[in-house]
């Protein structure tokens, strides 16, 4: 995100800042998002259900598998990341992916926590940087304030 942000700045392009100024909040959206879900379904981790041996330390009873706050982070992160910088993206992407492989394979979750947790951050992600490209003009005029350094191009 940090880089995203640095590019725009180096690029002089008000959305792709406003894009990168956007992404930490999107992410804390997502994962406040859907720690409400998984507080609703209350799903045990495999590691609670199952009797296997896994990869990672089993989370303590009451911290809920579904859906995965991981693979939501990971997927909100990777949207933002898409809207504010392709190139980016492309890293990110896969990025997100493979945490969400990651979380299944260490024993964490289930198949369908992660891809309700991609989902979640996917869309989340897409709705909350569709709606922050409104706010290209507010970073524009946020240029002539003290905010200078953090808007302005370098």
């Amino acid at each position: 995100m940090l880089a995203a942000w640095w590019h725009a700045r180096a690029a002089a392009d008000p959305g792709g800042i406003t894009m990168a100024l956007a992404a930490p909040l999107v992410v804390v959206v997502a994962f406040l998002a859907d720690t409400g879900i998984k507080s609703v379904f209350r799903e045990q981790r495999p590691c609670r259900t199952l009797h296997t041996v896994t990869l990672e330390a089993c989370p303590p009873l009451g911290d809920w598998s579904f859906p995965s706050n991981h693979a939501a982070i990971a997927a909100a992160a990777a949207a933002a990341l898409w809207a504010a910088d392709r190139r980016l993206a492309a890293i990110a992407v896969p990025a997100a992916l493979l945490m969400a492989f990651s979380r299944v394979w260490v024993g964490a979750h289930y198949p369908h926590d992660v891809v309700l947790g991609l989902a979640v951050g996917a869309v989340i992600g897409w709705l909350l940087t569709r709606a922050a490209r409104r706010a290209t003009p507010l970073v524009l005029r946020l240029g002539s304030t003290p905010l200078r350094p953090l808007v302005a191009a370098r």
